[in-house]
């Protein structure tokens, strides 16, 4: 076990782009919005178990720049059903230890969301358990972009020389910058596609693709995805000796565990 209570065989940090709500809802003949409500007791079962299992981090897709192109209806919902996620799972965060972070443009939410997304990180900021970090108004470039014009701004006020910008400045402009990169990334209602989704930190993740839509995510699935982030051997560019053969396994790009 590591320090948090977490076997060697699971990642220290999780990413899980939510897919498949809508789907989910029209399968059954329902509203889109449907989908999302149901999606929260995903949501809700996906956290407990984390905590429960010792995961230090896990990074929830929850809103991207992209949705708000969605109707103006959908957008609305979503905004209310986030602020009633907020405070109505207050208990289940304190109860499980959990800190609550997010990542993203929280200046494009709505006033009353922000305050009650404040609310909630305070009231959480004392936990020593996984930290949940909501991306909300979220974009991989986006994000990308907006570090890069934070490392200008401190050129042209004097504070740093082009030359010194290295990879670890720039991450220090991410949104969340002491969260461990995640270690997989699970995406359901079997898309097999990034979607703007952390481009900067998983590098080196590992990728699951879950065939079940989010509402339908249940423990099974997760550890399910856990058990494929198992049987993986993480090279991160590097060469690891095959057991008992003397053989190099080399390849480019995986991580070495």
């Amino acid at each position: 076990m590591t320090e948090s209570g977490r076997r060697p065989d699971l990642p220290r940090s999780l990413a899980v782009i939510m897919d498949g709500n809508g789907r989910w809802a029209r399968a059954r003949g329902l509203y889109r919005i449907r989908g999302h409500e149901a999606g929260v007791e995903a949501v809700r079962e996906t956290v407990t178990e984390c905590a429960k299992l010792g995961i230090e981090a896990l990074t929830l897709y929850a809103f991207s720049e992209e949705n708000w192109k969605r109707p103006d209806r959908e957008v609305r919902f979503l905004m209310r059903m986030l602020d009633r996620f907020l405070v109505e799972e207050r208990p289940t965060l304190m109860k499980n230890d959990v800190r609550l972070v997010c990542s993203g443009r929280i200046q494009r939410l709505p006033e009353g969301v922000r305050r009650t997304l404040d609310e909630t990180r305070e009231l959480t900021s004392g936990n020593q358990g996984l930290v949940l970090c909501l991306a909300l108004s979220y974009g991989g470039r986006q994000e990308i972009l907006d570090a890069a014009r934070a490392l200008a701004e401190d050129v042209e006020r004097g504070l740093l020389r082009p030359e010194d910008i290295d990879e670890t400045r720039l991450r220090a402009k991410l949104y969340q910058p002491d969260l461990p990169d995640p270690d997989l990334v699970i995406r359901t209602a079997g898309e097999q596609r990034i979607s703007n989704f952390l481009l900067w930190q998983i590098s080196y993740a590992e990728l699951h693709f879950a065939e079940v839509c989010w509402p339908d995510f249940r423990k099974p699935h997760l550890h399910a995805a856990f058990e494929d982030y198992a049987r993986r051997i993480r090279r991160f560019g590097g060469l690891v000796e095959e057991i008992g053969s003397g053989r190099d396994r080399g390849g480019g790009g995986e991580g070495l565990r």
